[in-house]
């Protein structure tokens, strides 16, 4: 008995959660090697942190690329230095989840709550966060990219990065604050004004979540695709124009738009080959593009497009302090749209067959497949 005693605690100490409880996720192992694992270890409410069952998680273009093309965001060479995690690991960095346990120390929410996930992770004492740019913290983490994320039975996540979800947004709408941050972002660095001329190139969902945040914003707003259904979902969520790349000539009706001078800013959300340097080409002299898209091809740019005609070029990514709670503030009070991003609401057990197959079909008709554990 006392040496079944020895063995047990042996256990216990070395791999505790291991044997407690056994849960199901969507886990990454690398290139086009993804597995829905039943046997992964549970998570906890450490220090300073909460143990969530997951309510929802949305499958987005960056999770089908680092399936597909990565690891490009990934942690893989080394352990994330704020998570201590890297592959193989828990896809899903759009999610929601209702509060099961608190961690020592955390302040703000409670057993049962309904939160989102504010999903980056920085160290706060770094050059780029102490000057308020912690959106490109070296050492960042991202839940579900250099952290286990929400594709899940249940995460841990920092209890002083979930927000409350009020019961004006659903259980299915839950997790897509997510890519409206982005939008917040983007729209918020660019500096734009009430009176200016945006152009969107790409009316994907952080496209058209950028329309409507432009939109918000007092800008005159044309949106750019080659499908008409999206060009029509455009014209529904208030752009003032819209642009067919595939029958129009764009660079002269964006001229003609425009009092002959061009939009002043334009927003690239495409993160195709060509579009980063057709936004360059179609933005005014003077004029600000914002590269908003994640890309796996290298363009081929001149840069004296840029140079020449002194246009500013701003990249931006993921968000800083404020811009989730932003973006949940404008879905709850109805100034942005997120419903029409729900295409599909799958469980966990189809995350790979009807979820990221799915996503990766040439013909896929789909913004997000939302995954509800």
């Amino acid at each position: 008995m006392a040496a079944l005693q020895l063995v047990i605690g042996y256990w216990t100490r070395v791999t505790p959660r291991r044997y407690a409880l056994i849960v199901k996720a969507l886990v990454y192992y690398g290139n086009k090697d993804i597995r829905l694992e039943t046997d992964w270890p549970e998570p906890v409410a450490g220090p300073g942190r909460v143990k969530l069952k997951m309510m929802s998680a949305s499958i987005c273009a960056t999770d089908i690329e680092e399936w597909q093309h990565g690891p490009l965001w990934v942690a893989h060479e080394a352990p994330n230095p704020l998570s201590g995690r890297q592959v193989p690991l828990i896809l899903g960095h759009e999610a929601a989840g209702v509060v099961e346990e608190i961690g020592e120390g955390v302040t703000g929410v409670k057993v049962g709550q309904r939160v989102a996930v504010e999903n980056v992770e920085t160290c706060g004492v770094c050059f780029w966060c102490k000057r308020g740019e912690s959106a490109v913290c070296p050492s960042m983490a991202v839940f579900g990219l250099s952290a286990d994320g929400g594709l899940a039975e249940y995460a841990s996540w920092r209890g002083d990065q979930l927000i409350p979800l009020p019961d004006s947004i659903s259980d299915s709408e839950a997790s897509l604050g997510e890519p409206t941050q982005v939008a917040v972002h983007a729209v918020r660095r660019s500096g734009i004004k009430p009176g200016d001329t945006a152009a969107i190139v790409g009316c994907g969902a952080v496209g058209l979540l950028t329309l409507q945040m432009a939109k918000a914003a007092g800008v005159k707003v044309i949106a750019i695709d080659q499908r008409a259904s999206s060009l029509e979902l455009a014209e529904k969520l208030g752009a003032d124009q819209v642009l067919n790349r595939a029958t129009d000539d764009v660079e002269s009706a964006l001229i003609q738009s425009t009092d002959g001078v061009g939009p002043d800013f334009t927003f690239e959300t495409a993160g195709a080959a060509q579009t980063p340097v057709d936004a360059i080409n179609w933005t005014r002299r003077g004029g600000t593009v914002v590269l908003v898209g994640i890309y796996s091809a290298t363009p081929k740019l001149d840069f004296n497009q840029i140079v020449g005609l002194e246009r500013t070029v701003i990249g931006s990514v993921a968000a800083s302090p404020g811009d989730y709670q932003m973006a949940i503030d404008m879905i709850a009070r109805g100034v942005i749209d997120v419903s029409f991003m729900v295409s599909d609401v799958i469980p966990l057990d189809d995350v790979i067959e009807r979820g990221f197959e799915r996503m990766i079909q040439p013909d896929k008709d789909v913004f997000r497949i939302v995954v509800q554990p």
